[in-house]
Order: C-alpha cells, then sequence, then structure tokens
C-alpha cells in the first residue's frame, strides 16, 4: 500500500490532531485500496480511536477544533458536519461496544431505520407514513447478510435473547447491509467471539474484500491482523511509525515490538505458586444452576482452595461467564455456595460483597463504570458504600473525603498505569483498556478475600494485557486474596493460574493444573474426557 491514488478508496494526508494542547495525533498519511484488507495496531491511547473520531467527524472532533491536514473519498476531499454524512458517503463502522435494540429481532436491527414497507388502503389514502412493514422482503435481506457471513443466527431471534458472538454478527450484519458501502471499519469485531466464531468472521471479511469493500480491522488480537490483512499501519504514541505490507513478512513479535518500542516476550511465565494447605476450601459451591440470557449453567459443583488463582474457561455460552454473575446477584441463579464453611443467600448482591467478596464483570459499560462521573469516584465510589471507605465525621454528619478518595485513584493510576490526564477525568473519555484498568481498581480497593475476575483483558492492547495480568497476580500473591478468573483465551489462563476448570454444556467438563498440556483442555472443551481419549 502506498500514497498512488490510482486505486485508492480513501486517503489520508498529514492528518493531525491535538486536544487543548496536547497533541495525540500526528502527520498521519497513508491510502486504502479497494478490496483491501488494512491493519491497525497501536497500544491504548496511541491514537486509533481519534483517527476514526476525525473519520466520522465525531461531536468531540468538531467541538476542539477539528483537526489538521486532509483526508479524500474517491479522490473527493471530505469535509463531513456528522457522522451521518459519513455513512451516506458509504463509511460503515462496527463498534466494540454494540448498539443494539434488544427488544427487536436480528432482522429489525439488521434494517432499522432502512425497512421494507409495502402499501395497504390506509396508506394509499392518508400516505406513506402508514405503510406496513414488509417482514417477508426485510426476513430474506436480512437472511442474505448473514448467510454472507456464514453464521448460524436465526433472523427472527431476539437481540436479548442472543449469546454475545450472535450479538457481534447483527452489529456487522446491519453495517454490511447499507447500500454502497465503500469503507468498513471493523473495531475489535473478534473481542468477544470464541475461535470458531471469530474463523467465520475472518472469512467473512476477506468475502467482503473480494467484493470489493475497503477493510479498515483494528484488533489486539496480532495473530488475526498477521492472518488476514493486505498491509498494517503501526501506531504509536499518536505517531505512523510502521507501514508494511503482507509481502514483507513481518511476524506478531514484530508487529508488538512497534507497537510497544521494546521487544515483547511471548512466551507464558510459568506458575510457581505453592499453596499453603492444599485442603483450605474457601468457597464450595454445589449444583449451582444461573438464568442469564445466552449462558448455560445447568449444574455447576467446583470447590475453590483459599489464596489460589483459579480459572474457569470453556466455549462461549458453555457457562463460564453465569458462574460468577450467579454467585454475585447479578443474574438468578440456585443451588448452594458457601463461604468460609457458612452457606450464603444468593440472589442478594449487597450479601455478597459485605462477605468480601468482589466482581469485574465481562461488561464494564453495563455493571462496571460509571461513565459520566470521575476516575476517583468510579475506584471509590463501591468501597465507600461497602465498607464506609472515605467517609468522615463533621459534628454528627458523615462527608465524604474527596482528597483521600482522589489520593486513592492516583495510587492505582500509577501502579495500574491508566493513561489519563488527571483522577478528575470523566471514564466516559478513557479508551476501553484504561475503562477496564478502571474497573481493576475498584475491585482491588474494595479489599476482597476472594476476587472474581470476568474477561479482564478483552480489548486490551497486547502491553496492557500484559500488565494487568500481572497486577492480578501480584494482587493474588501480596495479599492471599483468592482469585477466580475467566477467560476465553486458554493461553492467557494457562499463563496466569494455578488450575483451570472446563465449562461445557452447562457443567464443570474437568479441572486440569495449568501446566497439562493444550490438547487435553481442547478436549475437555470438546466434552470429552481427556483420560478417556488417552491425552
Amino acid at each position: 500500500m502506498n500514497m498512488d491514488t490510482d486505486n485508492s478508496v480513501l486517503r489520508f494526508e498529514n492528518v493531525g490532531k491535538s486536544f487543548f494542547g496536547n497533541r495525540v495525533l500526528k502527520d498521519i498519511s497513508f491510502s486504502l485500496d479497494k478490496g483491501h484488507i488494512l491493519g491497525l495496531v497501536g497500544e491504548n491511547g496511541a491514537g486509533k480511536s481519534t483517527m476514526m473520531k476525525i473519520l466520522f467527524s465525531m461531536d468531540d472532533i468538531r467541538d476542539t477544533g477539528g483537526f489538521e491536514g486532509a483526508i479524500y473519498l474517491d479522490d473527493k476531499k471530505l469535509n463531513f458536519s456528522n457522522p451521518m454524512d459519513a455513512i451516506n458517503a458509504g463509511i460503515g463502522m462496527v463498534h466494540q461496544e454494540f448498539s443494539l435494540i434488544p427488544g427487536f429481532t436480528a432482522t429489525e436491527n439488521i434494517l432499522l431505520n432502512r425497512e421494507f414497507t409495502k402499501k395497504s388502503v390506509v396508506s394509499t389514502v392518508l400516505g406513506k407514513k402508514l405503510s406496513t412493514l414488509d417482514r417477508h422482503k426485510m426476513n430474506l435481506s436480512a437472511k442474505e447478510v448473514i448467510e454472507l457471513l456464514g453464521v448460524n443466527l436465526e433472523p427472527d431471534m431476539l437481540v436479548s435473547d442472543m449469546p454475545v458472538g450472535h450479538k457481534q454478527f447483527v452489529e456487522i450484519a446491519r453495517e454490511v447491509n447499507r447500500e454502497k458501502v465503500r469503507v468498513l471499519i471493523f473495531d475489535e469485531p473478534t473481542a468477544v467471539l470464541t475461535e470458531s466464531e471469530a474463523e467465520i468472521l475472518l472469512k467473512a471479511l476477506r468475502k467482503l474484500a473480494d467484493r470489493g469493500v475497503a477493510i479498515i480491522f483494528i484488533s489486539h488480537r496480532l495473530h488475526e491482523i498477521v492472518d488476514i490483512c493486505d498491509s498494517v499501519l503501526v501506531l504509536r504514541d499518536g505517531e505512523l511509525v510502521k507501514n508494511v505490507t503482507k509481502e514483507e513478512n513481518y511476524t506478531v513479535q514484530d508487529l508488538a515490538k512497534w507497537m510497544v518500542g521494546r521487544n515483547v516476550e511471548n512466551k507464558s511465565s510459568a506458575r510457581k505458586k505453592v499453596l499453603e494447605n492444599e485442603n483450605d476450601i474457601v468457597m464450595e459451591i454445589k449444583n449451582l444452576w444461573v438464568n442469564m440470557a445466552g449462558e448455560l449453567v445447568d449444574d455447576v459443583s467446583l470447590s475453590i482452595k483459599r489464596g489460589e488463582f483459579l480459572g474457569i474457561g470453556g466455549l462461549a455460552g458453555q457457562g463460564k461467564l453465569g458462574i460468577p454473575n450467579g454467585i454475585m446477584g447479578l443474574a438468578e441463579a440456585g443451588g448452594a455456595v458457601t463461604f468460609n464453611g457458612r452457606q450464603f443467600a444468593l440472589n442478594a448482591p449487597k450479601t455478597a460483597l459485605d462477605l468480601k467478596l468482589a466482581f469485574v464483570s465481562e461488561d464494564r459499560r453495563g455493571f462496571g463504570l460509571l461513565l459520566d462521573e470521575p476516575i476517583y469516584w468510579n475506584v471509590t465510589f463501591s468501597a465507600m458504600q461497602v465498607m464506609n471507605k472515605y467517609l468522615k465525621r463533621y459534628v454528627g454528619l458523615r462527608l465524604r473525603d474527596d482528597k483521600e478518595m482522589r489520593q486513592t485513584a492516583q495510587k492505582y493510576i500509577d501502579s495500574l498505569e491508566i493513561r489519563c490526564v488527571s483522577e478528575k477525568q470523566k471514564v466516559r473519555e478513557l479508551s476501553g483498556g484504561n475503562q477496564q484498568k478502571i474497573c481493576l481498581a475498584r475491585a482491588f480497593d474494595l479489599e476482597p478475600e476472594v476476587l472474581f475476575v470476568s474477561e479482564p483483558t478483552r480489548g486490551i492492547d497486547i502491553g496492557a494485557k500484559s500488565l494487568v495480568l500481572q497486577a492480578l497476580r501480584r494482587y493474588n500473591e501480596e495479599n492471599g486474596v483468592t482469585i477466580v478468573m475467566v477467560s476465553s483465551e486458554l493461553e492467557e489462563l494457562r499463563s496466569i493460574c494455578d488450575r483451570i476448570a472446563i465449562i461445557s454444556d452447562g457443567k464443570v467438563a474437568g479441572i486440569l493444573n495449568s501446566s497439562e498440556a493444550s490438547e487435553k483442555f481442547g478436549l475437555l472443551m470438546a466434552g470429552l474426557s481427556a483420560e478417556k481419549e488417552g491425552a
């Protein structure tokens, strides 16, 4: 990929951006050809999101003085007034965070505001606004794009009933279904998908490219970048540090080194923690069932050892995400759970918190964050509510100690390397990876005895991912806190956990030490016994 404009669909020329004197993007120039897939990689805060906001003329770009340089679509200089101008020009984007209507079907979400209608007697007399929906034609249109993606998804299924992977495919189908789409941007589209679903999606992207659609593929899964992209842009600290083509035979290690400016260790570090008392059980789960959309938790029984770092893995929808949500009272649950030898009531979030259990949800925007509040509020608010921290008595009144709250937040900003302007910055303004670090900080501040962490590195770049995992391990080892981590990435679990429980068909298929061969884990995920298969 070069700056030759003959075949380019999209072209950036010397694009830059500053926010209140802070330069976040500097002199970005590249071109994207028709039918090509361009990878865009960089650590959180490198400038990827700012580039996309500029392309779509988002409010925070326009309201802060616009941008430097120029952008061209089909050699025509762009001057969008709002995101709808970009969409109408044929530029679409699949965002990392879903923007679907839960009570609508897949078809209704895919064709939202572009519905097919048919005349009726009433509409003939009183006008088009009283036309009825042509649901047959709408379903045919939705089926066509779903088949193009190659996913097994029912058009009439409600979004609220879908597992998270299917929701992502609905988001993608909606953008692909638009007329005259010229450029499609995918922001971490595989972050919520299983390996098999991700493979389906990557094949679909190649089909779209073969049809002439130009694609920008943003991902922290660097092996996917290497596998599918025709060329890659690497951003670091707002600058374009590499622009390489597939013919240059770059590797995952090359991309990681260019992203962070240093060599990144790719091997999993061995887990050497030795538990003081292997028979000291901090939590006993028996016959747990959980009613959670898209998750099957039918009959889970599991013993968790005090002080261990336990992993929970398995394929999407098999039940792994439902376990902590059920125990912490965020989804209806039944069965028996004992903590320190005493059974406690399920379906009671406050009870779980009072017992010094904490949870970092996989849904950081839905359950994890106060998006329009400052960082220091997000870090300390739960501890204030549950433990009465940060409250001082003045003449019989309890008043919050904002100074101590800000000091605590700054401590976590430093230790977790949260990229922000200050502890007073609104969380909504942070990148996804830094928002996830805020969720960890808030959980740490609760001083839990058992900490459940669900998909802690989803949407986090390779440098920050290592930092988050190290922070969890350090918290486990230095404080003796029992950590139960749910993750879709098996190698991530193997790099940090003592043991890993694999969930299949709503039950514990088996528990293995993290050092066991990956083939054994694969058999358990498939619902097979490693011993029976001779693994």
